[in-house]
């Protein structure tokens, strides 16, 4: 859950844009068949199997655009729902439950989506000791949502943007000359609190991280024979991160690797969204 800190300066203005995306003017359809207030409630829904993430965004949404509306949740974020289950109740001004609904879905359905796919794969390292990790694939305005859902389905963050971390790629490697340059001149610019991450694409490039001193070295798109002779050369001296299309699929190609992460830009950018409704809209007293 968020607090109340970064809910304020950080989620209201995110969710007040996609409000105002969606509403430029007016709810040309609500006002037609509403047109005076009128106190109603709606039920939300579950409409397959999987992990809830988004319930308080969902619930702000509402609150945004009216403090009058009640959210009574039956669920909690990182709870395993089931198709048909009722995980809130909404109430408030009818028109208010109208204008809301697809930016309040919207957030549910795709947060939820990312929770339900980071668990799955989370799952299949259970045991392993590799942490799973998210990238910045992540959709533009929507990154603090994802990464929050990426946890609540067992997943860990990698950085949260480009001021958290030194992570050299390969273009980062282009620019400075080399892998030693590059290493060399991230370890003279930044600060001594933050490790120096190097991505590496084949056995030549590992050496030179190694020797160039990096903190952790990225394994990017090696095959499982390749990643094990970079794990030989490595041998203890950097921890070690694989990524490149990773995805359930091919999980497996890790099986008895000594790797202390795996990222995978696809629990953001490729998790299917979670069916989610809103029904039985209805007036009451």
């Amino acid at each position: 859950m968020f607090d109340q800190v970064t809910l304020k300066l950080n989620v209201d203005p995110l969710i007040l844009s996609a409000l105002k995306e969606d509403i430029t003017s007016e709810d040309v359809s609500t006002n037609s068949v509403m047109p005076n207030p009128c106190r109603g409630e709606v039920d939300l829904i579950c409409k397959e199997d999987g992990i809830i993430c988004g319930l308080q965004v969902f619930a702000r949404v509402f609150e945004l655009l009216d403090d009058n509306t009640e959210v009574k949740l039956y669920a909690q974020d990182g709870d395993k729902v089931t198709k048909g289950q009722l995980m809130a109740k909404v109430t408030g001004d009818i028109r208010t439950l109208l204008c809301g609904e697809r930016t309040a879905l919207n957030y549910l359905q795709r947060m939820s989506g990312i929770a339900t796919y980071t668990s799955s794969i989370a799952s299949m390292l259970e045991g392993t000791g590799i942490k799973l990790l998210d990238t910045r694939k992540t959709t533009p305005n929507n990154r603090i949502f994802e990464k929050y859902a990426v946890r609540i389905g067992g997943g860990n963050n990698h950085r949260y943007n480009l001021t958290d971390g030194v992570l050299l790629k390969d273009n980062h490697i282009g620019a400075a000359g080399g892998v030693k340059e590059a290493v060399s001149m991230a370890k003279e610019y930044a600060p001594f609190v933050r490790k120096i991450e190097v991505e590496v694409e084949n056995l030549e490039m590992v050496k030179e991280a190694v020797e160039a001193g990096a903190d952790i070295i990225m394994l990017d798109n090696m095959d499982r024979e390749t990643m094990a002779e970079a794990i030989n050369i490595i041998n203890g001296r950097a921890e070690i991160e694989v990524s490149g299309n990773i995805t359930k699929e091919n999980l497996e190609k890790l099986s008895g690797l000594s790797v202390d992460y795996v990222s995978s830009g696809a629990l953001t950018h490729s998790s299917p969204i979670m069916d989610i409704s809103l029904k039985n809209l209805h007036p009451i007293e």
